[in-house]
C-alpha cells in the first residue's frame, strides 16, 4: 500500500475522532511504533471498551461463528468476543496477515458491522491495523474488495509525540532524555536479517526492565539489556550515554568550557556519544543564517569552532563525522564556511 501521506500519533487521533465514528479506518505503519496502543487510547478517550483480534491468530468460525440447528435450519452464531451490549472499538490488528479466506470473512463485519443476523451495537466502531511489505513483517496480499471497504492512513513516528506519552506514562528518565537528545534514535527501518531494532516498543520494554532494575543496574546487565531491545548502533550510543551521566559529562559545560572532551581510551565510546550529540545541539541550535545570529548565537558559533578544533586534536576521524555533511541534515552553510577557513583539513577529510 502506498499512500501520500503520513499522521503522527497526535494527529491520527484527531483524524480518528472525524473519521472512524463514521466509516472503518486502516491503519499501516511499521512494527512496533504504537499503532494498537494508539487504538486502545482511541477507545478509552471515548469511554469505550476496545476488544482486538489478532489477524495472524484466527480462523474462519472466529469471525462468522460455527453454525447451528435452530428449527430446523442452520444458523451462525456469532463468536463471544465480539457480542456486547454496548457499542465498543473492534480493532482487527493484523488484518493483512491472516488469509484470503479469513479476509473474507471480514467483508460484511466491516461494511455492516454485521455477522450473520447478529449486528454489533449501534455505535460500534471497527478499526483495522497492519503492517507493510518493506518492514519485514508477516502480511499477506489484502484483497482490492477489502482495501476498498476502508479509509487508510499510514502512522508514522513522532519523537514529540512519543515523549509526550512518555513522561505521562512511567517510561524512564534515562530513556526520555536520550531520546530528547536523539530523537532520530526512536525508531530505525526493521531488517531484514534476524536482529533487534529500536521502536517505541522496544524503548518502552527496555524502560520496564531499567524499572525494576533500579539505580543498582550493573554494566554487565545494562549491555545485555540494551543488545536485546535496540538496534546494534543504538544500544552502544545508550551505553555510552548513561556511561557519560555517570561521568557527569554534558554538552553544554563541555561547549562553554567547563569540560574537555574525555580523551581516555576506555572514554572513547562516550567521546563518540558525546560527538553525536554535539552535531545534533548544533544543527538545532545555530541559526540557519549568519545574519540572525544574536550575542548568544555569535557566542555559540565561536565556542563551537573552539570545541571542534579540541576534539580533531583527540580524534580527527570523529571531528570528521561532527563536520560531515553527505547526510539529510548538515551544519548551517556559513558555519561550514568558517570551518573551511579556519579548519581546512577537516572539511577536506570529511568531504572524501
Amino acid at each position: 500500500m502506498k499512500l501520500g501521506a503520513t499522521l503522527t500519533q497526535n494527529k491520527l487521533k484527531d483524524f480518528l475522532l472525524n473519521v472512524a465514528l463514521v466509516r472503518p479506518v486502516f491503519i499501516w505503519g511499521a512494527p512496533g511504533i504504537g499503532k494498537s496502543s494508539l487504538v486502545e487510547q482511541f477507545a478509552g478517550g471515548l469511554g469505550m471498551e476496545c476488544v482486538s483480534l489478532l489477524g495472524s491468530q484466527l480462523a474462519p468460525e472466529d469471525v462468522i461463528g460455527v453454525p447451528q440447528i435452530v428449527g430446523g435450519c442452520s444458523k451462525f452464531f456469532p463468536p463471544k468476543m465480539i457480542v456486547r451490549e454496548k457499542p465498543y472499538v473492534l480493532f482487527l490488528d493484523e488484518l493483512n496477515a491472516c488469509s484470503q479466506e479469513i479476509q473474507k470473512a471480514f467483508y460484511s463485519l466491516i461494511t455492516e458491522l454485521r455477522v450473520g443476523e447478529y449486528f454489533l451495537p449501534k455505535g460500534s466502531i471497527v478499526i483495522g491495523a497492519g503492517n507493510r511489505v518493506q518492514d519485514a513483517a508477516v502480511v499477506k496480499p489484502m484483497s482490492s474488495a477489502l482495501i476498498n471497504r476502508m479509509i487508510h492512513v499510514e502512522m508514522t513516528v513522532s519523537s514529540k509525540d512519543w515523549l509526550q506519552w512518555a513522561y505521562s506514562n512511567g517510561i524512564h528518565p534515562f530513556i526520555t532524555d536520550y531520546i530528547t537528545q536523539r530523537p532520530d534514535h526512536l525508531w530505525s527501518k526493521p531488517p531484514k536479517t534476524e536482529e533487534t531494532f529500536s521502536s517505541p516498543r522496544s524503548w518502552h520494554m527496555l524502560s520496564d526492565a531499567l524499572n525494576e532494575y533500579g539505580q543498582s543496574i550493573s554494566d554487565p546487565d545494562l549491555e545485555v539489556l540494551v543488545a536485546g531491545t535496540l538496534s546494534s548502533n543504538h544500544a552502544i550510543q545508550f551505553r555510552a550515554f548513561i556511561k557519560q551521566l555517570r561521568n557527569k559529562y554534558t554538552i553544554a559545560s563541555i561547549i562553554s568550557g567547563k569540560e574537555r572532551w574525555p580523551d581516555k581510551p576506555d572514554e572513547r565510546d562516550i567521546l563518540y556519544f558525546l560527538a553525536q550529540s554535539f552535531r545534533s545541539y548544533l544543527i538545532k541550535n545555530l541559526p540557519k543564517e549568519k545574519e540572525m545570529a544574536g550575542p548568544n548565537e555569535k557566542e555559540l558559533i565561536f565556542e563551537a569552532k573552539v570545541c571542534l578544533k579540541d576534539l580533531a586534536a583527540i580524534s580527527f576521524e570523529i571531528a570528521q563525522m561532527v563536520a560531515a555533511s553527505d547526510d539529510e541534515e548538515a551544519l548551517p552553510g556559513y558555519f561550514m564556511v568558517e570551518i573551511v577557513r579556519d579548519l581546512p583539513r577537516l572539511v577536506q577529510k570529511a568531504k572524501k
